[in-house]
């Protein structure tokens, strides 16, 4: 029940002692501020880390040729590796587990693309057709690359939305058109974008066995990927135990050398850095209840001295038949009063400085590598909003404590 006496008499003790009341209210208000802002950067950062994941199949695995480091079968140490159409297919159709497999080769940039009069020199990769689902890619138009296209050599070509609009403008529709690469030209099947942000929509996509024919590229391939569907990281890193061993034999690779072929498995990756994250998200916890805590204790330490100033009047009110319930309310009632303004408006500030963050960045267009979309949840609010409730009722408790066990006859001689 609201009892106006009581709360006048909270609001005139704060009046009294304006600088210590702000002083108090000032560090309960730094910790919940704190704990927002550093929630906030944490989640860009793992936002961040999140996105340059997300733009290729988390469940992905990438091959690379390296460098052999053993001699084998007659072959001296210090061969490089490159994979062929041949590792393409061994993994395809003896290695178990795969889901998507696509081989990459990338054309070289010295290679301009053309169109009407226009030459612009654009990211292009020859790749087969599973890549559409490998990289993430949205069919904005059109259709991707197909497997018609790969055994028939078909000139098409997919074009990033911003690659169209470069070549073609905003307005006009590229569908149909046709682009010269290298002497070469290619008719627009499709447009795609890509979460990757503009760097991957600024590519062009080709059939492999296209690039391979047209510019005597033989069949080569830069490299290798493929995706192991819902495998766990124990049954993928199996794959690609598997996929080492199916391409040393094809290679005269040592099968103890490691160094030859190099694996990079996507989900273990993730784990990795989830683990990481996690242990961030600890940090910046432990750091902002720190602060909150070292608040509290202020604020407790202040009511203490309130306990000590108003001694006199305590006992009064107790000889006069107060309660020690009353007494106790009455102190952790001005506690609570002081810690959650105090982090409320704590709460409201770091909101407006995160989300603030957020809209500018936003507003710029800007895509930064290291920090993207920052935000809080709305669990850790709670979290934070009834912590903060706990807090304010252990700070008034001491003082209430120590106000109960005054003798109101020592003091009144006080």
């Amino acid at each position: 029940m609201f009892e106006y006496d009581r709360w006048q008499e909270i609001f005139n003790s704060l009046k009294r002692h304006k600088l210590r009341t702000a002083a108090t209210a000032l560090a309960v208000w730094w910790g919940i501020f704190m704990l927002v802002i550093l929630l906030g950067a944490g989640n860009g950062l793992q936002n961040s880390f999140k996105r340059d994941f997300g733009d290729d199949a988390m469940n992905s695995i990438w091959l690379w040729g390296g460098q052999t480091t053993k001699n084998y079968k007659g072959f001296k140490a210090g061969r490089w590796i490159q994979f062929e159409n041949k590792d393409y297919d061994a993994i395809k159709t003896k290695v178990d587990g795969v889901e998507y497999l696509t081989g990459r080769y990338f054309v070289p940039g010295s290679y301009l693309t053309e169109y009407n009069g226009k030459a612009l020199s654009l990211s292009i990769r020859a790749v087969h057709s599973d890549y559409l689902h490998i990289e993430n890619t949205v069919m904005d138009e059109g259709r991707y690359i197909n497997e018609i296209d790969i055994k028939k050599n078909r000139k098409i070509a997919v074009v990033g939305k911003l690659s169209k609009e470069d070549l073609f403008g905003k307005e006009k529709n590229a569908i149909g058109e046709y682009i010269t690469i290298n002497k070469t030209k290619f008719q627009v099947v499709g447009v795609f974008s890509d979460t990757g942000g503009e760097r991957e929509m600024r590519r062009i996509y080709l059939p492999v066995t296209t690039v391979q024919k047209t510019f005597s590229r033989g069949e080569r391939l830069n490299n290798i990927v493929l995706t192991v569907g819902d495998a766990t990281l124990e049954e993928s890193e199996a794959i690609g135990d598997n996929i080492f061993k199916e391409l040393a034999a094809i290679h005269n690779i040592d099968p103890s050398d490691k160094q030859a072929i190099y694996i990079s498995n996507n989900i273990e990756e993730f784990n990795r850095f989830n683990v990481i994250f996690t242990g961030i998200k600890f940090f910046i916890w432990f750091v902002g209840i720190g602060s909150i805590i070292a608040g509290v204790v202020g604020v407790s330490n202040i009511m203490l001295i309130i306990v000590k100033d108003r001694t006199k009047e305590i006992g009064i009110r107790k000889a006069m038949g107060a309660t020690p319930r009353s007494i106790v309310s009455m102190i952790m009632q001005e506690a609570i009063f002081i810690t959650s303004i105090a982090g409320y408006l704590g709460l409201l500030m770091g909101f407006g400085v995160v989300y603030g963050i957020k809209t500018l960045l936003d507003s710029v267009e800007a895509d930064l590598d290291f920090f993207h979309n920052p935000e809080v949840d709305f669990l850790s609010v709670v979290l934070a909003l009834l912590f903060l409730i706990i807090c304010g009722t252990l700070a008034g408790l001491v003082p209430a404590l120590q106000a109960v066990r005054i003798n109101p006859i020592e003091a009144m001689k006080s």
